[in-house]
């Protein structure tokens, strides 16, 4: 067992070595030999977006919120949200939200076991293998969709060629601290309102990565999501550092192409309920976001 725990993490250190080299991902795997897509399909009638939870649903309430309440008008859009039944909160929140009818908006909550739902590509890829929609979005849950999020995104997606995108400005709040209103009462305050009490500022995406990954849905049916590159398939017993999306653009050979999309907002908080609580590790990582959260704020 100890073999092959240090069989993986050597896998995981030399991919993360390739992916910052010079080296061609086709020099090792099957990858798209365009980025351009052949049949753009123009304009989408349906796009899936794709959440992980563990131990967030005072932020998952927020994204599931912003999609009943702001549902697209003339397109279909899927909610895969993974999840893990130890999970109670999480459970009870997609229990509520499950049975709640939304004109364009289907619902697909998907179970997993922990130690798969710890490596967020494991969700990924199930969902990019299984998807039926035009366009996937990757992101995760504490991302927000506001009232012209929707109509932004199909008229940004019309005749699309790149095969990965994203959107190039987004709000964040402030970092919240875990007692704070937003984070609290979550089922009593809009996602107006969220904003408004957080406070927040424009920030500008370079990159597709972290919540902010939209691939076509072509190419995510016929390469998955790090599919080929096994270290990124294997469970984990604690949440993995999302390495995984550097991969992901390596890849598919390219950093993604920026989109006006519009009203995107993401909750930026201090304590990460993914991480074991009040650890060592916990602890330094919340030290370091908040030291580099008053480097940016200057």
């Amino acid at each position: 067992m100890a073999t092959q725990h240090w069989l993986q993490q050597s896998k995981e250190f030399i991919l993360r070595f390739a992916v910052s080299s010079p080296f061609p991902a086709s020099w090792f795997y099957d990858v798209p030999k365009s980025t351009e897509i052949e049949d753009i399909t123009s304009p989408p009638e349906h796009i899936e977006i794709v959440s992980h939870c563990w131990n967030y649903s005072h932020l998952f309430v927020y994204q599931l919120k912003s999609l009943v309440e702001n549902a697209p008008k003339d397109f279909k859009v899927t909610l895969t949200g993974f999840y893990c039944p130890e999970d109670k909160d999480t459970v009870a929140l997609i229990e509520e939200y499950a049975s709640k009818k939304v004109d364009n908006i289907e619902w697909n909550f998907v179970a997993l076991e922990k130690n798969d739902l710890m490596r967020r590509a494991i969700g990924r890829n199930k969902a990019a293998k299984e998807t039926k929609a035009d366009w996937i979005w990757f992101t995760d849950c504490d991302l927000m969709f506001g009232e012209n999020t929707f109509p932004s995104l199909k008229k940004a997606l019309t005749k699309e060629s790149c095969i990965l995108v994203f959107p190039e400005k987004v709000a964040r709040t402030a970092l919240l601290s875990k007692e704070h209103d937003v984070l609290c009462n979550g089922k009593e305050i809009s996602t107006d309102e969220c904003l408004e009490k957080a406070g927040y500022n424009y920030h500008s995406f370079s990159k597709a990565t972290g919540p902010v990954q939209i691939t076509h849905g072509d190419t995510a049916r016929r390469y998955g999501y790090c599919e080929q590159t096994d270290c990124y398939q294997q469970p984990k017993d604690h949440w993995a550092k999302a390495y995984e999306d550097r991969a992901f653009r390596w890849l598919l050979g390219t950093h993604g192409k920026p989109l006006d999309i519009d009203d995107v907002s993401i909750i930026r908080h201090v304590e990460k309920g993914r991480y074991k609580k009040d650890s060592a590790f916990s602890e330094m990582r919340k030290a370091n976001r908040q030291a580099k959260d008053k480097l940016l704020t200057k």
